[in-house]
């Protein structure tokens, strides 16, 4: 019984912030989709691209389920999956990502949550584990970069949230007084020392 529970909690989840994260990219331009937001490079259509291929390789590999998308082996990992090239376009990212969705479903809903899985690029004595640890894993990916995606759409629009629905109108000056209000507070707790 818990383990349909548990099964069936993480899993909804995990469809949950999918989704979040594919609606970070409703009404950009492919210039704001694609261009480098912080220091290291990272990207919205880059992190959905980078999930997608987290998941293909958690729920497939691991399992002895290759993912039908073409995949560089993992150990030729050289962060490609971190940024979308200018012959890669958004809807063969997200249509990757939601096959990907369909072969890892298919992985979760036909395995225990006991079934022994293998991540060779995990140290020993880690790379022995089971569905339910990938699950947590992916899912903890999943929110952590679902997470970074809401920042850099912030800063981006000033557009938060998980889902258009919950969205509310943005109201630029209560977000400025909002913004100064902590800016005081920060100077007041930490004065800056000229």
């Amino acid at each position: 019984m818990i383990d349909a529970f548990a099964k069936n909690n993480l899993h909804g989840r995990l469809r949950r912030d999918r989704r979040a994260l594919l609606w970070k990219l409703d009404g950009l331009s492919e210039y704001d989709a694609r261009r480098p937001l912080t220091a290291t490079g990272t990207n919205l259509l880059g992190l959905v691209k980078h999930v997608a291929t987290v998941e293909a390789r958690y729920f497939g590999e691991v399992f002895d389920r290759p993912s039908p998308e073409p995949l560089p082996r993992w150990q030729d990992s050289d962060g490609s999956d971190l940024w979308v090239t200018e012959d890669e376009t958004r809807d063969q990212i997200i249509e990757f990502y939601r096959r990907t969705w369909e072969h890892s479903d298919a992985t979760i809903n036909e395995l225990p949550l006991d079934t022994p899985g293998h991540v060779p690029w995990w140290p020993e004595p880690y790379s022995n584990t089971n569905l339910f640890a990938i699950m947590v894993h992916v899912l903890g990916e999943s929110i952590r970069h679902a997470g970074h995606a809401d920042i850099l759409r912030e800063g981006l629009d000033g557009r938060t949230g998980m889902r258009a629905e919950n969205e509310t109108q943005i109201d630029g000056e209560a977000r400025a007084a909002h913004c100064a209000k902590i800016e005081r507070a920060a100077r007041s707790a930490a004065p800056i020392k000229a």
